[in-house]
This record gives structure tokens, sequence and C-alpha cells, in this order.
């Protein structure tokens, strides 16, 4: 397997900054001021530019590549700038003094700016060529011409909404746009500093150690700085995050100020990484996206080959249950909808009345608590949307990992649509799908596993038996009802849980047209857009691992004991095993050993079939384990006193465990690896456990057998 470079991004933050001439230190505010009155300039020199070149003529010459020559453009944005000769159109206001390296940062911005729109261009070009006789549903023909003029890679669901954004334009004006540039104003450019089209002379980036490297770069120390000495080097200490491995090469940052008033340091940073293969995939995951459930994966398996290919499947669900977070989740944008209402409303009534009147500055003074009320609510929500994120990465990329698979199929997020009722739109357009989804190839990247996405149209629709259509319904014993939870197939009787039967199908999708992966390649993603469906069989797993056979594995495998004297006086042959029938329960020894009772299956349930009872039999529970003896709650009889000082009544029985006065609910391992309490998730072990210890592995060596020092024999 070759080596490919991963190339990711970490948010990071800048805690202390010195001025390198005179060693004074430079506090968090000042530091945030001065790369401010950089960011702004930037913005003004990158929007004047952008603006000056959004027309459709300017966009042709972009998107042809090629100058006035006939050369081809560099690939750099700031120099493709200057070799077409845009930066003249963009003058700076009177007295104020940039260098040659902050102009080149704001060319190279405005340059991937316009680049990015080349894509928007191309398809409101086709969709306005082949306008539809009825713009909402499209004839067969109208979409096979539309097809035709659009590139590869361009998903219903963004021609769906370039369509509705053309139809609002029409109804507003009466005609249709002549383009892009008329249809959209200028791309909207932020406040950043764009520190990669720089050379030396202007930043540097050194490691200092595993947690901290150091930027020195010169900022600007007024508003408006008039000559070369208003700007002066700094030398800045960013605090890595854990995610930046200590053999990752780091690579030139962007600044940006937040509204909290820290600087964010955007730090990008490759390493190297296995390279994974597009095709020849035989054991995958399957992840389907859901509402309740974030994520419902299965594990399948490609077996034969032509036509004699199917997919195998164990039939047990993977389940990420993120209901909770979810929840609270939800609940915070319904508070940040809340504020942002009020604010406004405050807001409008403070325009209303005007400077003069005497609530004018109220109104003003609660919408600026408002604000910073709203503000914090998107910090927590980010911040807990990237948590969540990130964990359920983790925990897909383990499952893989332990599984076996060398792929994880994705629904594609592209052909996504929220539909049906407002709450469940605001549901679905609030997940952190697109989130999960890079950290999960991220984090796939570093183990060799590839993230490929699939088609998600259908995949709900149809059975993955049979290929039948199915029926959904609020649960499996309420068949006869509407709903969405259960899946029920009356051609063959699949019964099972909607999400799992999607997750059979997105994988038997992934495995069946592997042959037909693209990969994009700039963002290095891969996608399946040509849908294969085929029918998922369940089998039967492998047996456990038992104690007999782990016994006859390590017998077999481990040297021969050296013989020994027998541990107990007269015994001559070993104790023969004690039958397991019920009809032996109560009888006495001897009578054990005379007729076996029936054997027990490995896969008989560990709950008992019939409701249990508590000790004194006068409540009754579900089925389950059995119930124990209540911990005392008042206090324990001689508790603090000495054991040699203590009643005989009062001390604990000989080999018995005297019962604690607290308990405490032991954490689920899903907590333990995300960070949420009530977190529910399946545990990441192995289908097939190995028998013995994997390669490489160490083992624990055996303890010695004890000397038996010789008796002595009293002769009488």
């Amino acid at each position: 397997m070759g080596v490919a470079k991963l190339m990711a991004t970490a948010t990071c933050t800048a805690f202390r900054g010195v001025l390198e001439s005179s060693g004074e230190r430079v506090g968090q505010g000042l530091l945030f001021e001065r790369v401010g009155f950089w960011a702004r300039l930037s913005q003004s020199l990158t929007g004047a530019l952008v603006a000056s070149r959004w027309d459709e003529d300017s966009l042709d010459v972009l998107a042809a590549g090629v100058d006035e020559r006939g050369e081809a453009l560099p690939s750099k944005g700031w120099m493709a700038m200057r070799r077409l000769n845009w930066r003249q159109a963009v003058t700076l206001p009177a007295g104020v003094y940039v260098s040659d390296r902050v102009r080149r940062g704001a060319e190279e911005y405005a340059a991937r700016a316009l680049r990015l729109a080349l894509r928007r261009r191309t398809i409101v070009t086709a969709i306005l060529a082949t306008w539809p006789t009825d713009p909402r549903r499209r004839t067969e023909a109208e979409w096979a011409a539309l097809r035709k003029l659009l590139p590869a890679g361009v998903a219903g669901a963004e021609i769906r909404n370039r369509t509705r954004q053309i139809r609002a334009y029409v109804a507003e004006h009466g005609y249709r746009p002549a383009g892009l540039c008329v249809l959209e104003g200028p791309p909207q450019v932020g406040e950043l500093v764009l520190l990669a089209a720089m050379d030396r002379q202007q930043v540097t980036l050194a490691r200092v150690d595993e947690t901290t490297a150091r930027l020195r770069l010169k900022l600007p120390l007024c508003a408006a700085p008039a000559s070369g000495r208003d700007w002066a080097w700094h030398v800045i200490d960013i605090r890595l995050p854990g995610t930046v491995g200590v053999d990752s090469v780091l690579h030139t940052p962007t600044l940006r100020p937040t509204r909290a008033g820290r600087i964010a340091v955007d730090l990008p940073h490759s390493r190297p990484a296995p390279a994974t293969k597009a095709s020849g995939h035989t054991v995958a995951l399957g992840f389907d996206w859901g509402v309740g459930t974030l994520l419902t994966g299965t594990l399948g398996r490609l077996t034969g080959k032509g036509q004699t290919r199917r997919v195998l499947t164990d039939g047990r669900p993977l389940i990420f249950d993120a209901t909770t977070v979810s929840a609270t989740l939800h609940r915070l944008r319904g508070v940040r909808e809340h504020l942002a209402a009020k604010r406004d409303h405050h807001r409008a009534l403070a325009d209303g009345l005007g400077s003069p009147h005497l609530r004018w500055g109220e109104h003003l003074d609660r919408a600026r608590v408002l604000e910073v009320e709203h503000g914090r609510v998107c910090a927590r929500i980010r911040h807990l949307n990237d948590a969540l994120a990130r964990a359920a990465a983790r925990w897909a990329v383990d499952q893989a990992a332990a599984l076996g698979a060398s792929v994880i199929y994705l629904e594609d997020l592209a052909t996504l649509e929220a539909r049906g009722h407002r709450r469940g739109n605001a549901r679905l357009s609030g997940q952190v799908r697109g989130t999960v989804a890079e950290a999960m190839r991220h984090l796939a990247a570093k183990a060799g596993i590839a993230v490929v996405t699939v088609p998600a149209r259908g995949t709900s629709r149809l059975c993955p038996g049979c290929l039948g259509a199915l029926t959904h319904h609020p649960a499996p014993d309420r068949l006869a009802e509407r709903g969405w939870r259960w899946a029920h197939c009356t051609r063959c009787g699949l019964s099972m849980d909607r999400d799992h039967a999607a997750a059979r199908r997105i994988v038997s999708r992934g495995l069946l047209a592997q042959t037909h992966t693209t990969t994009d390649p700039t963002t290095h993603t891969r996608t399946i857009r040509t849908t294969v469906d085929g029918t998922v069989t369940p089998v039967r797993r492998p047996k456990k691992t038992t104690r007999r056979m782990r016994r006859q594995h390590q017998a077999q495998t481990a040297p021969p004991r050296p013989d020994g004297p027998k541990t107990t006086p007269g015994k001559g042959h070993p104790t023969p095993s004690r039958p397991t029938g019920p009809q032996h329960r109560g009888a006495p020894r001897a009578a054990r050993g005379q007729a076996p009772g029936p054997k027990t299956s490995r896969r008989m349930p560990d709950a008992r079939t019939v409701p249990a009872t508590t000790p004194t039999g006068m409540v009754q529970r579900p089925a389950g384990h059995d119930t124990q003896t209540p911990t005392p709650t008042g206090p324990v009889p001689g508790h603090g006193v000495p054991a040699h000082v203590r009643p005989e009544e009062d001390l604990p029985p000989p080999g018995r465990r005297r019962l604690s006065r607290r308990t405490c609910r032991r954490r689920t391992r899903a907590a333990e690896r995300t960070g949420f309490h009530h977190l529910h998730a399946t545990a990441v072990h192995p289908l097939t456990p190995r028998i013995g210890p994997r390669p490489g592995d160490r083992t624990r060596p055996r303890r010695a057998r004890k000397a038996r020092k010789p008796q002595a024999h009293t002769e009488f």
C-alpha cells in the first residue's frame, strides 16, 4: 500500500504575543486590535477587487484559464490576477500604506472567491439555456437536455435549488436573468488575513515543541498605516491542539478575529497516511443518517464473482444514539431564534422612536444584552455540534477497524433534502451530518479506510431482502398504523428498524457499484453516482469463543507442565463433572453423577422468560436478571470501630463481602469514549474474536507452580 499526504486544518488560539524590536509583551486585547486592523484592510481590498470583476466577461476569462497571450494561468490566485492585470483596478485610500505581500493576500482571497463562483455560474447557465415549460416538474426530455450541459457530479438537489432561485427572480422582475452576475450580487468577503500567499519577508512559522508553534509576522500599529514604520514584527505563540501530531508538517495559517475578542488561527497541517483504494473491497460498513439515531450501520461482505455476486450481512445493527444531545441542540436553536427575534424587535423600536425619545437608549441597551446572549448560545451550539460530530466519527472508524472493513459507505449529503413537517425539516437541517462526514474522512484516512458516498434516493423505500416496496409503521406491533420508525415488507416478511434496513441498502449499493467510484481531484472525496441495487442476505455469525475452546487451544499451544506431586493427599482420580440437569438440583452428591442432564445451548437467552419477583414476592418485574437484596441505607453496625473491639454479632461472616452503604451507577463505554454521559452507542468489538493471542501482542507469563515441600513422615 502506498503512502499519501493527509491534509487537515486545525483551529488554534494565539495565547501570547511579543513585540520583536523591544521585547515588550503584547496582551490579548492589543494583539486582537492589531490583527483586526490588518483584517479590515484586507477585507476592503478584496471586496473592491471582487466587485470590480463581477461581470460575465471577467468570469469567461477566468473560466477559460488562459491569458491574452494564450498561456495557461498559474494555479496560485494572486499570480493569475497579476497575469491578467486585474490588480490595477483597486487603489488604496490616500495616505494608507501596505506592502506588496499584503496585496498578495488580498488578491489570493479575491481569486478564490471568483473561482468558486464559476461552478455556480455553469449550473445557472445550463438551467437558463434549457428552461422548462413547467419549472416545477421537468419532463424526461428536458432532464436529458439539461444533463448534457451540466458538468459531471451535479446533484439533483443543487439543480432544484438553483431552479427555485431563478423562479423567485422571475416572479419579482417578470423576466429571466441574463446570468449569475445578474441573479446574484458579488460574493461577500470576511475579515480575515490570508497568509498563504506571503513569503518570509512578511511571515514565518516554526514549531517550538509538541504543543506550541511560533508565528512571526508584521502587524500594523494603527488602523491607517502611513508608512513602513507603522508595521512592526510580532512574535505570536500558538497552542496546538491534540489533533496536530508530532509528525505533522505545519503550513502557513489564516488569522480570523472572532466576536469573543480572540484570534482564531486556521492552521493547515499534513502528515503521511496510508493510501486507500477506490475499488476491490470485500468487507464494508454502511451507515444511514437518521433523526432519532444519528448513525445506524451494518456490516456487509461481498462474495462471488460476476453474475453470482451477492452481499452478506450478519444482521447485527450498529447504533450511535444521540437522541438526548439532538434534543438539547434543537432546544438551543429555539432559544437562539427567540433571542434573535427579541433583539430585532428592540432595534426596530429604537429606530422608530429616534434618538430624542427617552426610551431610545433603553431599547438599544436591551438589544446589546440580547446580542451578547445570542452569541453565547451560538457558541454553545457550535461547540456541542463539533464534539458530537467528532465522537460519532471516532465511533464509526473504530467499528470499521474492529470489524476488518476497508471502506465506509455513507449517503450523499448533496441528495438529501428536508421534506414533510416543519419540525422534521428543522431537525434535519440542523443535523451535523456535514461535520460528521468530514471528521470521518479525516480519521478514516489515518487508519487506511476509505470513505465513499452513495446515492441516498430510495434507500428507505425498497426492501433489502427482496427489493419489494416497504411499508412504514410506528412499531412492529402496530403494523396497521402509518408511521416512519419501523419498516415491514409484505412480500418476504422482513420486519426491522427503518434506519437498519436503509443501512443494508447503502452497504449493498456501495459494494455492488464500487467500480463506478469517482474521486474529486481537488478535494479527493470519493463518490458513487451510479445506482446498482441488489439484495442483502443475512447469514449466521460464526460461533463465539467459549471457555472450553480457549482451554483446548491453550492446552495445544502451551508447553507441557512438569510432573509434580499431587496437591490433594490420597486423591488418585479427577473430580467428575457436575451435571446441570434440573432433575439433579437439590439431590445428594452421589446421585448427581448417575445420569447426565440436558445441556444448555450457548444461544439460549440470559434473561428469563417469566416475570421475576422481589424477595418478598409482592412486586412483579419483567424478565431479567435476578433481583438482589437492597443495599441498607442506614448506618452499618460497628462502622468505624476496630475489629478487635467489635461485638461478635457485628462482624461480617467469613468469606462474605460486607454490603457497602454507597452505590454508584457504572458509566458506559460510550460515555467514557465520547464524553457524553447520556449517549448510547453499540460497543466496539470484533465480530469474530480470535482464539489465542494476536501476533505481536504481549502474552502474560504463566505463574510458576509453587514447589511442594516434602512432608515429614511420623513413625508409630
